[in-house]
């Protein structure tokens, strides 16, 4: 079974900086603000948010379909999801842009600071998910039964929720960073044709100014709705109630870059296998336990074996 994953792909540039930013950040002075980091590491990664949960969602044995827009630097990167076997048929190359990239940088306190150029992201309203709906019928494949929509180009993202509720495919909306670029009607038209919601605890509470509602009563309105809260674990507000899903404990903390998508691919595989909320929140709790543990979005390899050990040995049972 195939999810059809919209979103980003980026090129992250990930940079430490071996301080915190709150020491370096004069409060009484932010109208005039003017710092620079010393940043001694510097690593270049694959990263976006659909080439994330993609990679997740194949490390558990899912089947993800990649529906981007890339830039004339692309090629590397097609190259990588050629070899791990993730269906990149629907990535469109704008060859008069660059890959969308990001320039992260990540204080001891585990703080981010995130410059986004979006380059040939903006173009992401040119694809179609009637496209990909045809593509995998005729070919045989088999069509998504679910999707996602991350952060993407505003336009893009607005479409592609619209055509995967026209389409009958139930969905993940996923705002993300993307979110500000909304307004409250606009979140709430997207909310409403979407099935699930998934935010973190910040987005959440944006979310929660910019509509005017309470996350409980936005539940009401998604078959679920998916609060991510780091190290503390996640909410899932299905069915009138609220599930409290427990923190994985990692075997170090390395880098959080990625660590939403990589809890997302795990909802996306329980959605595909029928998993109930339980079961799914927790697989998607381990994969951001198992993210974190290393630096990068995409540089976890680990097996479905032992993905399923690591489960039961967290939570005592087998998913």
């Amino acid at each position: 079974m195939a999810s059809l994953i919209c979103g980003s792909i980026a090129y992250d540039t990930i940079m430490n900086f071996e301080g915190k930013f709150a020491d370096q950040i004069l409060p009484e002075q932010i109208h005039i603000l003017n710092v620079a980091f010393l940043v001694p590491t510097m690593r270049r990664e694959f990263g976006g948010c659909a080439g994330n949960i993609a990679y997740n969602l194949n490390l558990l044995g899912g089947d993800p379909i990649i529906m981007a827009t890339v830039g004339n630097d692309a090629g590397p990167y097609l190259d990588r999801l050629k070899q791990l076997q993730i269906d990149a048929t629907h990535i469109r190359q704008i060859e008069t842009g660059f890959t969308a990239q990001a320039m992260i940088t990540t204080d001891q306190a585990n703080n981010q600071i995130t410059a986004f150029h979006p380059g040939a992201m903006n173009e992401s309203h040119l694809n179609l998910v009637s496209a990909v709906i045809q593509e995998r019928t005729q070919s045989a494949k088999g069509t998504a039964k679910f999707g996602i929509v991350a952060p993407d180009g505003r336009q893009g993202m607005w479409e592609h929720c619209h055509q995967l509720a026209e389409a009958g495919v139930p969905f993940i909306f996923d705002p993300g960073q993307g979110l500000p670029m909304f307004n409250g009607p606009e979140l709430l038209e997207l909310i409403d044709i979407a099935s699930y919601l998934a935010v973190n605890d910040y987005e959440g509470e944006m979310l929660s100014q910019r509509t005017g509602l309470s996350l409980a009563t936005i539940s009401e309105r998604v078959k679920a709705l998916i609060v991510t809260k780091g190290a503390e674990g996640a909410d899932i507000y299905v069915d009138g109630k609220c599930i409290a899903i427990p923190p994985v404990t990692a075997a170090k903390i390395v880098d959080p870059t990625g660590c939403g998508d990589a809890f997302r691919g795990g909802l996306l595989f329980g959605l595909e296998n029928g998993m109930d909320w339980e079961s799914t929140g927790r697989l998607a709790s381990l994969m951001g336990s198992i993210k974190i543990a290393h630096q990068g979005p995409q540089n976890h390899q680990i097996s479905k074996d032992e993905i399923v050990s690591q489960f039961k040995s967290a939570f005592g049972f087998a998913f």
